[in-house]
């Protein structure tokens, strides 16, 4: 899938720094806020940009890696979440109700058939390129054409949803399994070590763990070197689909609000694409898994909250969008400084 991706508007940055040095405060004193300020600004090539129009999108996949028993709960789940997520009784649900977010639910890859009705306030997408991913310990996760379809799935979502009105993407995902998925893509891109950027996933005890270890260092070393295909390497469908989904969004100037482990390592993916995705991205937060703090920082992407989830749905990502307003209210409503 090629894209082009703006760059950042230079002129509109240097704006909101100017703003900020002239508001009662002094300088710097908001942190974070002004730094989110002026990257938003930047983004979006204008200093008065509101998130009004706010998009949750839940893309789920089934892991052929399953096979080998490393969650704690059964590759039913994926399934079952999608129809809670349907139902409005997910976690990703209430956040988003508190945060005034519209909710799409997108199967990807889910390996079971899925049949569900929109409402008014969700939106499910029949998108299944497959019935989830290949057993990557063994051989490739996705065929090449299939990775492809899995972007262009994602890109095609967020073209739907801008028809609709939008002006902030959140991201997030199910699929039992995608930690182990999402711990190879990132052990893969940012040269780590799979002791290193691997975590418990569902909360697995220790002999699952180890196993866990065990078969991500070994498919690595299968499908070494792992460069541009990480995607089909190592799947999934979720995973590429949200890759996708960023691309299109940045080459449309959207900010990009990235959740947990797995959103992070398909931004990793689309940064394999296109780095100039990485620009238009935010990192909600900084969860629980190891990995997730290695691929923020290979992204250089500072979180917004720190709260020591392990969710995902999009959960992390969602509470940090009142930050986000805060962040572009205080540089247009605050009022400036005058000692002369």
């Amino acid at each position: 899938m090629k894209i082009t991706i703006p760059q950042l508007n230079k002129h509109a940055m240097q704006q909101a720094r100017e703003q900020q040095d002239m508001l009662l405060k002094p300088k710097g004193a908001l942190g974070q806020l002004e730094t989110l300020s002026i990257q938003l600004a930047g983004m979006t090539g204008r200093c008065d940009w509101l998130p009004q129009h706010r998009a949750v999108l839940v893309f789920a996949g089934d892991h052929g890696v399953m096979a080998h028993n490393l969650s704690s709960v059964p590759q039913a789940i994926t399934a079952y979440m999608v129809n809670q997520f349907m139902a409005g009784q997910a976690a990703i649900n209430v956040l988003a109700r508190q945060a005034n977010a519209r909710v799409t639910v997108i199967d990807a890859g889910v390996n079971a058939d899925l049949s569900l009705t929109n409402t008014e306030s969700l939106r499910f997408v029949s998108g299944k390129v497959a019935y989830g991913t290949n057993d990557f310990t063994v051989g490739q996760a996705i065929s090449a054409e299939k990775a492809q379809k899995a972007l262009q799935l994602g890109a095609d979502v967020v073209k739907a949803e801008i028809q609709s009105g939008l002006d902030i993407l959140v991201l997030g995902e199910m699929g039992i399994g995608n930690t182990t998925s999402a711990s190879a893509i990132i052990a893969a891109i940012t040269g780590n070590s799979v002791e290193t950027v691997t975590g418990r996933g569902t909360g697995v005890d220790n002999a699952t763990y180890q196993r866990k270890i065990k078969l991500i260092t070994e498919a690595l070393e299968l499908h070494t070197p792992v460069n541009v295909d990480t995607l089909a390497k190592i799947g999934g469908y979720e995973i590429g689909a949200m890759a996708g989904a960023m691309l299109y969004a940045a080459s449309q100037r959207i900010p990009i609000v990235l959740d947990g482990l797995i959103c992070t390592a398909a931004a990793l993916i689309a940064n394999q694409i296109n780095p100039s995705a990485r620009d238009y991205m935010l990192a909600g937060h900084c969860g629980a898994e190891p990995g997730h703090r290695i691929a923020l920082n290979y992204l250089t992407l500072e979180p917004i909250l720190h709260l020591n989830l392990r969710l995902g749905e999009g959960t992390g990502a969602v509470l940090a969008l009142p930050i986000i307003e805060v962040a572009m209210r205080t540089l247009n409503e605050m009022g400036t400084l005058d000692v002369g």
